[in-house]
């Protein structure tokens, strides 16, 4: 409890001390080191139960011990019988149902994840919802790294679902996004076997943080985010350079990727996730999604949901 007090008085001051340096634009620069600091908190806004899928709570802890809250989606007709599995692993700062317009410093839209998880739920599928470290209900760990770190709830997530009678430990899947993408890169080498995996945007950070700074910030907004990097670093984050999944994927070994990328992404680029999915073994063709923004990437799922229970079909199922 006296280093989270120690933690949130230093982030408030390191905030700032952000926020003096930065002059006109000291009260958003401060505000988003804080974010990537200490994570988001998003309200639940919903529940399965509201869309008509059946449900359990679950709590259990990531590989490092943080304890971890997310809800357990029943497949149709489910009967007891051992079926295959798809865990969500949500972006930064959203939650377990991914994304609500407003709720974040940046212009941002709607991620709705129960729509997939009922689409996947009635193809047979159970879908586990948690939220990660410093996100949702679940613990604060700080800081957020951007998938290094958060890979450890992942692997805690699936080891989890191993125990699960109602869940055959062989046939898990994954879908991560962004951030999320990130973390099922760096953890999926951690609790294999893992068949099949959809990474929507995986970002390297030295990308991202500096087109985000930009956005949020204008001109001064990459100057500001590497002012913001030994901030995040005296936290105990890695250098921005080294989170990066190029690095982190040729572990992926057999597991089967589909990556998924918006032409129009102002914060993530093209040429990133094309690296990315070249250093993955067993990658599909990269999906290049037509879109305006980011978040136009990200709906891809939702705009082709056959395609995505089709692709876990294929290869959960078999």
């Amino acid at each position: 409890m006296a280093w989270a007090r120690i933690q949130r008085r230093g982030a408030v001051a390191l905030g700032l001390a952000l926020g003096i340096a930065a002059g006109r634009v000291g009260y958003a620069a401060a505000a988003l080191t804080r974010l990537a600091i200490t994570g988001g908190r998003q309200p639940l806004w919903r529940t399965p139960a509201q869309v008509g899928l059946p449900f359990e709570e679950v709590v259990f802890r990531s590989h490092d011990g943080v304890m971890l809250r997310g809800w357990l989606i029943h497949r149709a007709d489910h009967d007891g019988s051992r079926a295959p599995t798809i865990v969500f692993v949500h972006g930064w700062p959203w939650n377990r149902l991914g994304n609500r317009a407003g709720c974040t410093l940046m212009p941002d839209r709607t991620v709705d994840f129960l729509e997939p998880a009922r689409a996947l739920a009635q193809a047979g599928f159970h879908v586990l919802l948690f939220d990660l470290r410093n996100h949702g209900e679940s613990a604060a760990a700080w800081p957020v790294t951007f998938g290094v770190r958060e890979s450890r709830d992942l692997v805690g997530a699936v080891m989890m679902l191993r125990k699960r009678p109602e869940v055959d430990g062989k046939r898990i899947g994954v879908i991560g996004y962004s951030m999320g993408a990130n973390t099922a890169i760096y953890g999926i080498p951690r609790c294999q076997p893992i068949r099949a995996a959809v990474a929507v945007q995986p970002t390297s950070i030295g990308v991202y943080a500096p087109n985000l700074a930009r956005t949020m910030l204008g001109p001064a907004g990459p100057s500001l985010a590497k002012l913001a990097e030994p901030l995040c670093r005296a936290f105990g984050a890695p250098a921005f350079a080294q989170i990066a999944p190029a690095r982190a994927a040729p572990l992926l070994g057999p597991t089967k990727l589909l990556y998924i990328q918006g032409d129009g992404d102002q914060w993530g680029s093209l040429a990133d996730a094309q690296a990315i999915a070249a250093a993955t073994p067993s990658a599909r063709p990269l999906i290049v999604a037509p879109s305006t923004d980011r978040f136009g990437g990200y709906l891809y799922v939702n705009e082709h949901l056959d395609e995505i229970v089709s692709f876990f079909e294929e290869n959960l199922k078999g």
